[in-house]
């Protein structure tokens, strides 16, 4: 259905009382209208009569809407959701299933209201796997206080949601949490950690890009220096040093002692003298 979809009567733009009372004026349908109208989108894709399927259910779809405005998000944008469930309902709406489309559109409104609740409540996510979700909007309904569950009260969630009672907990402990903003301005005494925003205390190792840049050109400075250093070895210290410490494949101490037809005891005394002079000509 990509018709655009509008109102056949004129409602202020903006005006939630004015959509309400606009979609309250539209006709419902009875059981043999709807079951015509759907015949005709199913069978020939005819979008007047998607249209006036959609329009006849808005009432509802606001009635649906109204019970989700716990979760501080806009009336008008829960009840825009709730009308993208709709038409997905009327989409895959079958007539021949034998009930009215307002019972089979319930679930595609809920599911676009819910999705956009748990996209838009915080500004980080509290709900992410199936058990989370569950428990977002059923966990309030079990308390019978403001204050935490109690263990009866959890391990009755639990059991009836068919969840872990770790969940439970963890979920209640999201709800009661709140959103702080990263850069918010600091009010609070240096002393009271908890009430300052995370700018005020966390910080990023070496995250200064001037030390960044400081540190990249002191070790680019340092291997510069090495391979100097390397150079002004012997060929054979030259590559003692390289096969034993710089090269992928190192080789052992007796692998160098038959390489040049000595012992690896003199291999190691050429690569402590080797190792000596480039330390002194790194560091003198």
């Amino acid at each position: 259905m990509t018709r655009e979809l509008s109102l056949p009567f004129n409602a202020s733009v903006g005006s939630i009382d004015s959509y309400m009372s606009a979609i309250a004026k539209l006709p419902r349908l009875e059981v043999e209208a709807e079951r015509a109208l759907a015949q005709r989108f199913r069978e020939s894709g005819d979008l007047d009569a998607a249209r006036e399927l959609v329009l006849a259910n808005l009432r509802f779809v606001a009635h649906v809407a109204r019970g989700y405005m716990g979760y501080g998000l806009a009336l008008p944008d829960l009840i825009q959701e709730g009308n993208i469930g709709l038409m997905k309902a009327v989409k895959r709406f079958d007539p021949d299933m034998g009930v009215r489309l307002v019972s089979f559109a319930v679930h595609w409104i809920k599911a676009e209201i819910h999705e956009y609740i748990i996209q838009n409540w915080r500004i980080v996510k509290v709900a992410t796997t199936k058990a989370q979700r569950k428990l977002f909007f059923n966990l309030r309904k079990y308390k019978t206080q403001l204050g935490w569950l109690t263990e009866h009260e959890a391990q009755t969630v639990a059991e009836e949601l068919g969840v872990d009672l770790a969940a439970v907990y963890e979920m209640e402990g999201r709800l009661s949490s709140q959103d702080l903003a990263y850069d918010a301005p600091d009010d609070a005494e240096d002393s009271d950690r908890e009430s300052l925003a995370p700018t005020h205390y966390l910080r990023q190792a070496h995250g200064d890009p001037a030390d960044v840049l400081e540190e990249e050109n002191w070790d680019a400075h340092h291997e510069q220096q090495l391979i100097k250093a390397i150079e002004q070895l012997d060929d054979r210290s030259q590559d003692i040093v390289r096969s034993r410490w710089l090269n992928d494949g190192k080789l052992t101490l007796h692998d160098l002692a038959a390489r040049y037809n000595v012992s690896a005891e003199r291999i190691r005394q050429l690569e402590a003298s080797a190792m000596k002079r480039l330390k002194l000509s790194i560091t003198g």
